[in-house]
């Protein structure tokens, strides 16, 4: 059974877990949009955390801020960068999380894309870390690191080359490879291709067209991507299942569930 559940807010994971019917849950451990971490937002911190969602049976994953891009050849991002994942990774190994979900990042349109992915592989090199990076795929930019195939790969060459680049993981986002133009109904074995694995779905559908660049999550049945190719991209990856929807995603989750039997 592919365990299938939602982002939430961490301070009431176990609570918002139990109301959807989740089985795993994605949480942030700080403002995704700010360079700071704060204090764990959970009474008793990461240790009580940690002891709640493993009492309820739940799998938990990190999603990394927002700002973080290690590929930027911008000392000023690329180096604040570095140090976030850095605290993030140890807020993850503490809080007990399967993996840390970080977008590929971009450089410019006047970098050579090469200097971003051997950035990845420097931070890579520099991580030290008992829990995956798992490298999300994303849906727009002409400068981005993991929005198309043939960058993916250049990522992955770079990334495994990397002093623990064997333990770096994929993540695959079903809205952003939509609209960043990989096609869904062979999607997951391009990428295992490419990555020899795929660690984690972020299944969201798109209201947007095919090949947008648009990242505009919704839920499943409301959108543009046909329903046999998204829940043909969560049978054939066999990974565990995020729903990042819109509002309740306890229908998104009971809605997937039925479809994969």
């Amino acid at each position: 059974m592919v365990k299938i559940g939602a982002h939430v807010d961490l301070a009431d994971a176990v609570g918002a877990a139990k109301a959807l019917g989740a089985d795993t849950v994605q949480v942030f451990l700080s403002d995704p949009q700010a360079w700071k971490v704060p204090e764990l937002p959970y009474e008793g911190g990461a240790e009580a955390f940690r002891a709640d969602v493993e009492a309820a049976g739940l799998d938990v994953y990190v999603h990394a801020p927002y700002v973080i891009n290690v590929a930027s050849t911008n000392n000023r991002i690329r180096i604040p960068s570095r140090k976030l994942l850095q605290q993030i990774m140890d807020g993850a190994s503490a809080v007990g999380a399967k993996g840390v979900v970080v977008h590929g990042g971009h450089v410019t349109a006047n970098d050579d894309p090469a200097k971003g992915f051997d950035n990845w592989r420097k931070a890579i090199d520099a991580l030290e870390t008992d829990v995956p990076v798992l490298i999300e795929n994303t849906a727009g930019g002409d400068h981005s690191m993991a929005r198309r195939l043939e960058r993916i790969e250049q990522l992955w060459a770079a990334v495994t080359a990397a002093d623990g680049g064997q333990d770096v993981g994929f993540t695959l986002d079903t809205c952003h490879a939509w609209a960043g133009g990989i096609d869904l109904a062979t999607a997951v074995d391009q990428i295992r291709a490419v990555t020899g694995r795929i660690d984690l779905v972020h299944a969201n559908d798109s209201r947007d067209a095919a090949g947008s660049g648009a990242d505009r999550h919704t839920n499943f049945g409301q959108g543009l991507i046909p329903e046999d190719l998204l829940v043909g991209v969560v049978a054939a990856a066999g990974a565990p299942v995020i729903c990042e929807t819109k509002g309740d995603m306890a229908p998104d989750i009971a809605w997937l569930r039925e479809r994969l039997g």
